[in-house]
């Protein structure tokens, strides 16, 4: 624990547990602590703000209603994660949305954490920002092309920087699954950015653009572009 945390702050287990015992207050605790990460991975899952907004409430309701079924075989965070996963691919599933635009994030690793630009972009020649722009577009419509599971995967693995194993948790399936599913998802995402790229890479990089990193490389970047918004909390 850093020096300046709280050691007296309830742990997530501990705010759980509070919940399910009748605190009324220690969910709303529990969520806005892991709050920037369970949109980041409910905007990236579902392509855009709308359906993520969505998707992250049914996640919410259904942690806020089976907090009692958890049994702490996982962190607490790995559940919230799962019930959220689960609750955008039912959505996806259900609803089959595609969509590209507007797309919530990039795969460039950026230090700064939910930004699309680096610090030394505004020293950039115009047109170089507008190719590596127009990257970042072209990778996360061709993310959105990708079978759900395929893509939950990838957003965990490569653009959350969670471990295999966690993730495997957070699917309910095997880590072997999850590796077969990055390394599919990331063989498809190579064909379809070989031929959707080549124009482009023949324009100046820039920004050390998307062309010139392999997708399916693990990143920093975990914060969305924007922050959720506010939670609507289930009964």
């Amino acid at each position: 624990m850093s020096a300046g945390a709280d050691e007296t702050a309830p742990t997530d287990a501990e705010l759980l547990r509070a919940h399910v015992e009748g605190d009324a207050e220690a969910f709303g605790v529990l969520f806005a602590r892991h709050r920037d990460r369970l949109w980041a991975v409910a905007l990236r899952t579902m392509g855009n703000p709308e359906d993520a907004a969505d998707g992250l409430q049914d996640g919410l309701i259904a942690a806020f209603r089976r907090a009692g079924s958890f049994r702490g075989e996982a962190a607490v965070t790995t559940w919230l994660h799962r019930v959220v996963v689960n609750a955008c691919l039912d959505r996806l599933r259900a609803s089959k949305v595609r969509a590209a635009d507007p797309l919530p994030d990039d795969l460039e690793a950026h230090e700064s954490r939910g930004s699309l630009r680096t610090a030394t972009d505004g020293a950039l020649d115009p047109a170089e920002v507008s190719v590596a722009d127009e990257r970042r577009r072209t990778v996360l419509a061709a993310l959105q092309t990708l079978p759900e599971e395929q893509r939950a995967a990838l957003v965990l693995v490569d653009m959350e920087g969670y471990a295999v194993a966690d993730v495997a948790q957070m699917l309910d399936c095997a880590v072997g699954t999850v590796k077969s599913r990055c390394s599919r998802g990331r063989a498809r995402l190579a064909e379809l950015l070989a031929e959707r790229l080549g124009a482009l890479d023949a324009e100046p990089p820039g920004d050390a653009g998307l062309g010139n990193r392999p997708p399916g490389r693990p990143v920093p970047s975990q914060d969305p572009p924007r922050g959720p918004p506010p939670a609507r909390q289930g009964g």
